[in-house]
């Protein structure tokens, strides 16, 4: 599996990105943060439509995907295929597996391996680091 070629027109230093993002968007997606929970605009959104990476634009997740996890932030079972990233994040004394964009390298949150079928994973992901695109058809 190949990684997506760069945005032409995404920040290279940490200033461009200080100026493109608000200051939350900028805590979560670069430097790691969480948003305290249920405290995102999408944690109880069931409108159709995509969720991108509200850094770069990318589409990381589809509405059908999504589910009430109960734990605070929107879940998933499901990324788009090669739309994010895994890396083992060993941060704050325990292992957790970190969601990144495959894009732009933005920080969106974990994965846990307690999801309901058919993949039995949940995408516990910060709304700060979503945007929402509802369906063209308005369903």
């Amino acid at each position: 599996m190949s990684e997506p070629e760069p945005k032409p027109d995404l920040p290279t230093t940490d200033e461009e990105w200080r100026e493109r993002l608000t200051d939350e968007e900028y805590r979560i997606l670069r430097e790691r943060g969480t948003e305290a929970r249920f405290s995102g605009e999408h944690v109880d959104r069931d409108d159709e439509g995509v969720y991108t990476c509200a850094a770069c634009g990318t589409v990381l997740f589809d509405s059908s995907t999504k589910y009430d996890a109960a734990c605070g932030w929107p879940s998933f079972y499901a990324a788009e295929e090669s739309a994010v990233t895994l890396e083992e994040d060993t941060r704050h004394g325990m292992t957790r597996v970190e969601v990144k964009c495959a894009a732009c390298d933005g920080h969106l949150g974990h994965v846990f391996q307690d999801g309901p079928e058919p993949t039995g994973e949940r995408f516990c992901i910060n709304s700060v680091a979503l945007d929402f695109e509802p369906s063209a058809d308005g369903e």
